[in-house]
């Protein structure tokens, strides 16, 4: 409880809401993604590709009206300590081994919240809205269509987020 609360004032709203309004139509196909008893979307805006290499995009993750925030996927017992980015990034990079590039040792993947946390010490209180960009690995990108890229990044980040719930 603030300070503010309890001397019975109402606190500071947040900065940045919790949810956020559905960003328009999905590039491709929502992925129904159920957490326990609720259902959700992802969708992902139309991806673009840097001069440099880097494929990059923005996905959110909504129920019917609005971008859910990462609480709402955290596990039955409450949001752990560490941040939503923390658990999710290892799952992401797993779900498209052998498609993100290896450079010196580093996978060639960055994945960012579209917004920061109001406050560093409760980082799931915020949009499950990802920036993502990655650099792909170029003999087995060849191969693919960009559609197909796109989807298998989609399900790869659908699947880590379920894995949020579990843990």
């Amino acid at each position: 409880m603030t300070r503010a609360e309890s001397r019975g004032e109402a606190p500071y709203p947040p900065l940045v809401p919790e949810r956020l309004p559905l960003p328009g139509p999905s590039y491709l196909k929502e992925l129904e993604l159920a957490v326990g008893e609720r259902s959700y979307r992802i969708g992902m805006a139309r991806p673009s590709e840097a001069p440099d290499g880097w494929w990059m995009a923005v996905l959110w993750v909504a129920d019917h009206d609005s971008v859910i925030s990462f609480r709402d996927v955290a596990p039955p017992a409450g949001p752990p300590p560490d941040p939503p980015l923390a658990r999710l990034g290892p799952g992401v990079a797993g779900g498209l081994s052998g498609l993100i590039l290896e450079d010196a040792g580093r996978l060639q993947m960055r994945l960012a919240t579209v917004v920061p946390a109001d406050d560093p010490d409760r980082p799931w209180r915020v949009p499950l809205a990802l920036r993502m960009a990655f650099r792909f690995e170029p003999a087995r990108a060849a191969t693919m269509r960009p559609n197909e890229i796109a989807e298998t990044v989609q399900a790869a980040i659908g699947r880590a987020i379920l894995g949020l719930s579990r843990r």
